[in-house]
């Protein structure tokens, strides 16, 4: 695709308005699940913006759809927005999308490759985890049996699952905490072997260049 396409054009003119977008969503949904004595009002507010950040992306969508031209592939090629699309819980990833577009129009990106996959890999676990917390917390306190509570034991429990550590001392107990538990455990495992495989493949990298820097000359 040439980089003075339509599509292409429409991506850079929405890549920052989207990714505000992303963080209004997740301090809105942060604030409704978390004020639980917010009038009214305000909980209207915090849900406006919620619809109003997903119909944003439902229309990028279809743009770039339209303007891709490529019918049915399109949704095999950009499996990442359409599941955002479909997981609102996803959306605040498009911050890690922004960064990488904002290295790529500096020219060279300042990190080499392993340094970049772990710091995307880091920024994501991150939004994700804040956003499994809040989404578990939402789904649980209130349920009956429940063990996660309040919202610390909700980041307890993020935290845990996406370390792939899973010390069952707090569980979800509902159907939908349930749900969100398994995507959140299949993200840490994909998560931990891109951080695993790209420190393991930079550690490779320094040794053989300290073998070669060592090999007597001639041999």
């Amino acid at each position: 695709m040439d980089d003075d396409s339509p599509m292409t054009r429409w991506e850079h003119r929405t890549e920052v308005p989207l990714s505000i977008a992303s963080l209004l969503f997740l301090a809105a949904y942060a604030v409704h699940v978390l004020a639980h004595r917010l009038p009214g009002a305000a909980r209207d507010v915090c849900f406006s913006v919620i619809m109003a950040t997903w119909a944003a992306f439902l229309v990028d969508y279809l743009v770039r759809w339209r303007l891709s031209g490529q019918g049915r592939r399109f949704v095999r090629h950009h499996v990442l927005d359409t599941v955002v699309l479909i997981l609102p819980l996803l959306r605040p990833l498009r911050v890690v999308k922004l960064y990488d577009a904002v290295q790529r129009r500096r020219g060279e990106p300042r990190l080499p490759l392993y340094a970049r996959v772990i710091f995307y890999a880091s920024l994501s676990v991150l939004l994700l985890g804040f956003s499994g917390a809040l989404a578990v917390y939402q789904a649980e306190y209130q349920a009956p049996h429940a063990t996660i509570v309040t919202f610390g034991d909700s980041v307890w429990w993020a935290a845990s699952t996406l370390a792939t550590v899973g010390y069952g001392d707090v569980t979800p107990v509902t159907p939908m905490g349930r749900t969100i538990a398994v995507a959140m455990m299949a993200c840490g495992l994909g998560l931990l072997g891109a951080v695993t495989g790209s420190f393991s493949s930079w550690l490779l990298q320094v040794f053989s260049r300290e073998g070669d820097d060592v090999r007597p000359p001639g041999s």
